[in-house]
């Protein structure tokens, strides 16, 4: 397979640039941008966007039939992006003009000549076609000065359930499936609420959801993240187009290891909480983050979604992992991770009731 990626790459570089060439010259339909939550620092933010011509499904309703469903979800991934867009983005009085891929994804960094304000956690960016065309707002998350503590989740079988580790189960509920008839573990959106509010409330600690499923389904997530109650944060989701990095057992590893060092690079001063389950690889990047980056994780936390013979091998890593100081959980329940966090200081000590609460009223 190796030996095919060079030529699979190149493959799909030409026929995007003649799908791309052919189409532009009839396809009259507006450029515009779908801007992705940003993140940064008072004096430096990253921007994130795609650049496309399709527009996205209208919202989910909690009656739509599985039909619907399955072609707004097709939509999603018949993108047609717009290689080689420039796109101006500013904020903060500081603009900087920058060139889509060959996917159409923007990612501009931003240096601010004054630092953003600390009273909230939210900032808004401008970007606009540099050829003219209607600007788009996109939020870029600053932790503010009260937060503590950050928080990295995985999203499939972590949040959302999904069967990843049964592919039939998995595509059915993907493409059958919408942001509100889709279901959360029981309890996620309380605790994770808990844990952005921190053990006295009001501490703001930012989230941030890092995941193998593709870009494509950004929307449908935060809906999904919006409408069951989780704090909102920037998603870091994956291309799928091919390269050396993206095909083979390595992509999930290597793309989810990448921005976690990313993110505690980015935030020197703050330590981490990591969240993920136990059906791919979590335990193990966890294991190294947790190994590269000593002092700088309070815990981890797996949620338990295999079998007896994956579990033992988890517990191991929990074994290796406490040996440097951190308690790896791997837990059948919410309410689990809830009780360690409240033992730990993460949350506040009614955070448990608030998640039972929360199940209770799913019954």
């Amino acid at each position: 397979m190796n030996r095919l990626l060079p030529w699979l790459e190149h493959l799909e570089h030409r026929a995007d640039a003649i799908r791309y060439r052919l189409r532009s010259r009839w396809d009259r339909r507006p450029v515009w941008i779908q801007a992705y939550r940003g993140y940064g620092t008072p004096v430096e933010v990253h921007v994130l966007a795609r650049v496309l011509r399709n527009r996205l499904p209208p919202p989910p309703r909690d009656d739509d039939p599985a039909w619907r469903n399955a072609w707004a979800m097709l939509r999603r991934f018949e993108s047609d992006e717009v290689p080689g867009a420039a796109v101006r983005v500013s904020l903060q009085g500081r603009s900087v003009e920058v060139v889509a891929d060959d996917e159409g994804y923007v990612r501009a960094r931003l240096t601010l000549p004054e630092p953003l304000p600390g009273d909230r956690s939210w900032h808004e960016a401008t970007l606009e076609p540099a050829g003219g065309g209607t600007p788009t707002t996109g939020q870029v998350l600053v932790p503010p000065p009260s937060a503590r503590l950050g928080i990295i989740s995985d999203l499939d079988d972590t949040v959302l359930q999904t069967g990843a580790t049964r592919f039939r189960t998995m595509a059915r509920r993907t493409l059958l499936g919408n942001a509100r008839t889709r279901r959360p573990f029981d309890g996620v959106g309380a605790f994770y609420q808990a844990l952005h509010d921190g053990p006295g409330g009001g501490q703001a600690n930012p989230l941030f959801y890092v995941s193998s499923s593709p870009w494509n389904l950004y929307d449908f997530l935060v809906d999904f993240l919006r409408h069951h109650g989780l704090p909102d944060g920037p998603l870091f989701l994956r291309d799928l187009g091919l390269s050396r990095a993206q095909v083979g057992a390595g992509r999930h590893e290597t793309h989810k290891l990448a921005w976690i060092r990313r993110l505690l690079h980015t935030y020197p001063d703050l330590p981490f909480l990591l969240i993920g389950d136990s059906g791919q690889k979590d335990p193990e990047i966890y294991r190294d983050v947790v190994h590269d980056f000593p002092g700088r994780i309070r815990a981890v936390y797996i949620r338990d979604v295999s079998g007896a013979e994956r579990d033992a091998a988890v517990q191991a890593l929990a074994a290796e992992i406490h040996r440097q100081g951190v308690d790896l959980i791997l837990a059948p329940t919410t309410e689990v991770m809830a009780a360690h966090a409240a033992r730990a200081g993460l949350v506040a000590p009614d955070a448990v009731d608030q998640v039972r609460a929360a199940v209770s009223g799913l019954d």
